[in-house]
């Protein structure tokens, strides 16, 4: 592992268990509200397209908050830009869970500011530490975000059910998770990355190459924003699908979990086939294609949820682990790395804001979710082939 702090010398072991803790934060917060957005559009008196917005807030302040946070980065040091990160995701989870529909609101914002910054210095902090396993680390910390993030949709419903707090428990007991991933990285804070004066710090690395004008760099980004786009219409409205195809609450609730924890096998297998391949169109191709399937399988069969919810979660999960590779895949130091996934977040999650609200909308319009899945497949899934063909190649931000 390269050290680029002098302050501590800790074990690799230690690092990678900060990082993974991070990493189990990412989704949690966003996985927990689609099984209990009708109690919150009940109890706020909610339209579907406006609770949907609940899902696409956080991602539209990824999409605003990712360019900066590379620059952040750089200023604070990777660590305690993570920390401060953490401490933000904590306030947000309370905030978002307080009797109120404004803090409901304001908390949904702060989570999204928080999890934007995570989620552009870990690959950073993944290229600096772990240079010549990036696919298994990438692998691994995306494997642990599925993970909780399973666990929070799977759970939500019941936790709900167990006391007169409702939904807003579900909501705010992951910032107990938080709380316990801030202390575990409180010995890493004493690294301090931006004023590294050893010999790492004398190369050329400080600030990364500005990715706006590269092919590669718009190509990694489209395959970003469109997987994004499709994980996240599911995991909001999978439930609301199933649910107007006859199928139980609980039942939903549980191919949200599966649709989560099946992603965690798609992330391990992505993630041990990236370093055996010389260019990964195995994966960014056959990805989108699975989630293609799915898709059109929910459409027509959806009595098949469970089996249609697990494809959706391979193909997310090996989507997802590939994304995040390619920050690393496609540079050639840490610093270019977090410029790429500045900007593969910001225009990605953009675009992956509107998927939830235009979907709610054309459900809205048409009282049906024919039309919707039929706009999923044609607009977004097929794109994503096209992406996954061109960022699979084996080619270098220059």
């Amino acid at each position: 592992m390269t050290q680029n702090s002098r302050a501590t010398a800790l074990p690799t072991w230690f690092v990678l268990i900060g990082l993974l803790l991070v990493a189990g934060n990412l989704r949690t917060a966003i996985t927990a509200v689609g099984p209990v957005l009708p109690a919150i559009e009940d109890t706020y008196g909610l339209a579907s397209t406006t609770a949907s917005v609940l899902v696409s807030l956080p991602l539209i302040a990824f999409a605003g908050v990712s360019p900066f946070a590379p620059r952040f980065a750089r200023a604070l040091g990777l660590e305690r830009a993570i920390a401060l990160a953490l401490v933000a995701l904590i306030l947000g989870l309370v905030v978002r869970s307080l009797p109120s529909v404004v803090l409901l609101w304001a908390g949904t914002a702060v989570i999204g500011v928080a999890i934007a910054v995570l989620n552009v210095v870990l690959p950073a902090l993944v290229k600096r530490d772990f240079p010549t396993k990036i696919g298994q680390v990438t692998g691994a910390y995306s494997a642990v975000q599925s993970s909780f993030a399973a666990i929070a949709a799977g759970v939500a419903v019941p936790v709900a059910g167990m006391s007169d707090l409702s939904w807003r428990l579900p909501l705010g007991m992951w910032a107990g998770l938080t709380l316990v991933t801030l202390g575990v990285l409180a010995p890493q804070l004493r690294r301090h990355t931006a004023q590294d004066h050893g010999p790492a710090a004398a190369a050329p690395v400080s600030r990364g190459r500005s990715p706006w004008g590269s092919a590669i760099a718009w190509q990694v980004t489209g395959f970003m924003g469109l997987q994004s786009v499709v994980f996240y219409v599911f995991v909001t409205w999978l439930p609301a699908i199933e649910h107007s195809a006859g199928i139980s609450e609980e039942a939903a609730g549980l191919h949200s979990f599966l649709l989560n924890a099946v992603a965690i096998g798609g992330s391990l297998l992505s993630s041990a086939l990236i370093p055996r391949l010389r260019n990964q169109w195995l994966i960014s191709v056959g990805g989108p294609a699975l989630a293609v399937v799915a898709t059109v399988g929910i459409l027509f069969a959806p009595e098949w949820s469970a089996l249609w919810a697990s494809i959706l979660g391979i193909s997310g999960g090996a989507n997802i682990v590939l994304a995040l590779s390619l920050f690393g895949l496609r540079t050639t130091n840490h610093a270019d790395a977090a410029a790429m996934s500045g900007m593969a977040q910001c225009a990605g999650y953009l675009v992956a804001a509107a998927g939830p609200i235009v979907i709610g909308a054309v459900h809205d319009a048409t009282a049906s979710w024919t039309l919707p899945l039929i706009i999923v497949v044609v607009a977004v899934e097929i794109p994503l082939l096209f992406f996954g063909y061109l960022a699979g190649r084996d080619r270098i931000l220059r």
